[in-house]
Order: structure tokens, then sequence, then C-alpha cells
């Protein structure tokens, strides 16, 4: 027993550290290969900064990220804040018809996002809504909507509804309530929301796809276009150039916000 007490950390500590090295490796050996000289790969490897010059004086791929930014912050503030505004109503207010439009909030996740960006598709089509970035848009926020408000919602259980009574009867109203007391404790969460909100719509990739007009695509998108092509290190250039801002964004995030609480 003393031994096996003795061999299960060190063991539990390797299994870790697999599982570390498999989701990072990858993406170390790709930034690493950004600086690489050779197109292919090739070994030794020579340092340079080519493919990053090279990305700059590409407009297809600068155009596809702009309108990625673009979308997935639109989709960010219109998602946050529809979903916040409904994790509210669901948590303050009882009306018919509550639960089952809970239980509907799940599904869309769990639906495959080929059938979606094919039903949305047939849906804009004969709405006459058509496709575009405008489209994209839409797509992208009844797609992050749910995780908002599941988000949100997990947040607001922890909340005491005492508090919103103190203020009331202190004389604030039902916005001072809401802007003054109740969204300063949900921050962590409504902030939880908003970056999963951003992380699916700019790395929704078959959405984008079935909505996307020529000219007008997204970075998912011509990636998928450039990679059948033929396969160049511009797009090793941009993923990690995605990779560091992603990772500085959410390392500031959390430097600010607490998610896992005060312990």
């Amino acid at each position: 027993m003393i031994r096996a007490s003795a061999f299960l950390p060190g063991l539990g500590r390797f299994y870790i550290g697999l599982v570390l090295a498999f989701l990072y490796l990858p993406l170390v050996i790709m930034a690493a290969m950004s600086f690489n000289a050779s197109p292919f790969y090739q070994l030794p490897f020579e340092s340079t900064t080519h493919w990053y010059v090279a990305l700059a004086n590409d407009d297809g791929l600068i155009a596809a990220t702009f309108n990625s930014l673009k979308i997935a912050i639109l989709t960010t503030a219109i998602a946050t804040v529809l979903g916040t505004a409904a994790s509210l109503g669901l948590f303050r207010y009882e009306f018919t018809g509550k639960r089952l439009l809970q239980a509907l909030i799940v599904p869309p996740i769990a639906i495959p996002w080929l059938i979606s960006g094919t039903a949305m598709l047939i849906f804009f089509f004969g709405t006459g809504i058509g496709r575009g970035l405008h489209a994209i848009l839409l797509g992208h926020v009844a797609l992050a909507l749910p995780y908002v408000i599941i988000v949100v919602s997990a947040r607001l259980q922890t909340f005491s509804r005492d508090l919103e009574d103190a203020a009331a009867s202190l004389g604030a109203s039902a916005w001072q309530t809401t802007w003054k007391v109740t969204l300063p404790l949900i921050a962590p969460g409504v902030i939880a929301g908003g970056l999963f909100a951003f992380a699916v719509s700019f790395d929704q990739f078959v959405v984008s796809y079935f909505l996307a007009t020529p000219g007008q695509t997204t970075l998912p998108v011509e990636i998928y276009a450039a990679i059948r092509k033929g396969f160049t290190p511009e797009i090793n250039a941009v993923s990690t150039i995605i990779i560091v801002f992603s990772m500085s964004l959410m390392l500031v995030v959390s430097r600010f916000f607490r998610f896992g609480g005060d312990h």
C-alpha cells in the first residue's frame, strides 16, 4: 500500500503532462514553423519573419481576419446583452411555458452545426435575408446565445435575491437594482458568457461557409480555401497571432475576474 500511494501521484503527474503535451505541443510546433524559412518544414530550422511579411501583403487573409473580428465582436455584444437579459428574466419571473423555454435552450448546442448551417441557409433564402456578412452575424448570434444564457444563469444560481429585495426596500428602481447590484455581482458570469460567444463566433466554420458570399468570407473559411489550393506557412503566421491574442486576452480577463471564486 505504501508503494502504491507513492507511485500513484507520480503516475497522475505523468498523465497530466501527456494531456498538456497533446494539447499544446502542436500549437508550439505550428508557432515555431511560422518562423522557419522553409515552406515545407525542412530542417535544420532557419529563423525568418518572411511569412509574417507575406501575411501583411495577403489581402485575402487580412480582409477575412477583419471580417471575423468584426462579426465576433458584434456577436459578443449582441449575444451578451440578449443572453444576460434573458437569464435575468428567467431568474426573476415565473410565467407560463418557462420550463419549456429553459429546456429549449439546450438543444441548439447539441444539434450538429452542419444541420444548423443547412437550416439557416434554407430559412434565410426563404425569408429574403439571403447570404452575406449580415446573415453570418445573425447565424452566429443564434449559435452563441444559448451559451451566454447557460453561463449567466449558472452564475445567477449563486446570487441571493435578498440583495435585490434589500435594494428595492431602500427605494431603488428595478433598473437601478439591476445596474448597481445585480450586474456587478454576476459580472464574472457575464464576461465568461461573452468570451464563449466570441470563441463560438470567431471559430465558426460551418455556418460561415454556408452563408458566406464570394469576397465576403471569414478567416476559417479563407483558411479552408487556402488549404485546398495548397498550404502556405502564412496560415501558421496568422494562427500564431490569433493564439497569442487569445491567450493574452484570457490572461487579462482572469487577472481581473476570479471565475472560480475567492478561494
